[in-house]
């Protein structure tokens, strides 16, 4: 049984960098792990359809939905003035505004990918203007936007949350403190690069220009602000549930873009409308065939075999941890960040209760490992797909990028898993 998992997991990452569509991936590896043992296909079908009825996913595309219109209902848009205006005539500032606008969004979207959508067209091109090389600044708008995979809410804490059965509030809450440090750390990185930038700096014209604007920018940006309070305070505040919270934080968009933003009219609604379908369609395909492979592992009891092979090669809790965080950055590297946590929180949990990690502190751990995946090669796609929309080339982007991960992710890393208060403190606060 050993051996046909890891002949799977072989095909698995060999069809990921064949760049074969991944519910077709996850199909022909269940495909095949089905051939040759004793589960069967039929019966892995009939299991996983009524899983895909639960309530609890439905949260994850109607975050995706709310993400995406958010990007087109102009919400984006008078989050980035309104940061700009308090630390934008910063040196530096400009990079600043791009890592807490990306956070902010991140609180309403739950996606990697709406950061990159929503805020790229307008920072980098500004940022290149001031003085940013094209490279750095689509590197760090890009780095920034993986924070809406830990900034709750988080649509891979959905999923945890909902593989592993644990609540997925404190789930939500457990990646705050940690998404938190790293958009502090990479500000830090920022501001370091500027040094050996030619910026252009604001004059004091511009400057009280700018602040003679405060009020009508300040205002105009309530709409948008009131979405995360909505959404989280709603969530925390037991209003509405996190699925519930998904679907007003969709339907809330809709009347800002068209009314109060006047940024969307109905054909916009409805082009917006139809992606958000397409992109749904494909990640409820890949969680169908990811369950299904899941269930393989879980009766043929992989999780378990593969618990006794790590501790017959140590018992030391923090070897073991280290090990897991080696594994996760490697499994970032290959899958996108929904397919690593269908996959690997069921199968690494089982280890990890074993020598004593909380299962809130592992969604964490799984959190902020998956979502650097975003922008380390070869998949990579977060940052593939902020390339294209700040024009930039491979080489352009691979420093800085480097430096984002060593100086504020690995670090993050590194304290979420061996500080387990920073990730239980809020959970535990509102007694999760």
């Amino acid at each position: 049984m050993v051996t046909s998992f890891f002949i799977g997991l072989a095909l698995l990452i060999v069809l990921l960098l064949s760049s074969l569509p991944i519910p077709y991936v996850f199909g022909s590896v269940v495909a095949y792990m089905s051939s040759t043992t004793t589960v069967g296909m039929k019966s892995l079908m009939l299991w996983a359809l009524p899983q895909m009825c639960s309530f609890v996913l439905l949260a994850s595309p109607l975050f995706i939905v709310a993400g995406t219109l958010m990007g087109g209902s102009g919400i984006a848009k008078r989050l980035l003035a309104l940061v700009d205006l308090m630390v934008g005539h910063i040196r530096g500032g400009l990079g600043m505004v791009a890592c807490v606008t990306c956070a902010v969004i991140g609180a309403i979207s739950g996606s990697g990918f709406t950061g990159v959508a929503a805020t790229g067209p307008i920072l980098i091109p500004r940022m290149v203007e001031q003085g940013y090389p094209r490279g750095f600044s689509t590197a760090l708008v890009t780095a920034a936007s993986i924070l809406g995979l830990l900034i709750p809410p988080s649509v891979i804490m959905v999923i945890y949350g909902w593989v592993t059965d644990t609540s997925i509030l404190a789930c939500f809450l457990s990646t705050l403190i940690p998404g938190v440090i790293i958009c502090f750390l990479m500000c830090l990185v920022n501001l370091w690069y500027c040094r050996k930038f030619d910026l252009k700096v604001e004059t004091r014209a511009e400057i009280l220009e700018k602040r003679k604007q405060k009020i009508p920018v300040t205002f105009n940006a309530i709409p948008a602000l009131l979405m995360p309070f909505i959404i989280l305070g709603g969530i925390y505040g037991g209003v509405f549930t996190a699925t519930e919270a998904a679907a007003v934080a969709a339907v809330y968009t809709v009347p800002i873009g068209l009314y109060v933003y006047k940024a969307m009219n109905v054909k916009t609604l409805y082009t917006l409308l139809d992606e958000s379908a397409v992109m749904v369609g494909s990640i409820m395909a890949m969680i169908f065939t990811g369950l299904m492979l899941g269930q393989i592992y879980a009766m043929l009891q992989i999780p378990q075999q593969v618990a006794d092979i790590m501790f017959a090669l140590t018992k030391n809790k923090f070897v073991l941890l280290l090990l897991i965080n080696i594994f996760l950055f490697f499994v970032g590297m290959v899958m996108s960040d929904t397919m690593g946590m269908l996959i690997c929180a069921p199968l690494l949990l089982p280890l990890v209760t074993r020598i004593g990690v909380d299962p809130i502190h592992f969604a964490s751990i799984m959190g902020v490992n998956l979502a650097m995946g975003g922008i380390t090669p070869p998949y990579a796609s977060i940052l593939y797909f902020g390339m294209k929309v700040g024009k930039a080339e491979f080489s352009e982007v691979m420093g800085p990028i480097v430096s984002i991960i060593v100086f504020a992710y690995l670090p993050v890393i590194f304290l979420t898993t061996m500080v387990p208060s920073l990730s239980l403190a809020l959970p535990r606060l509102l007694g999760y």
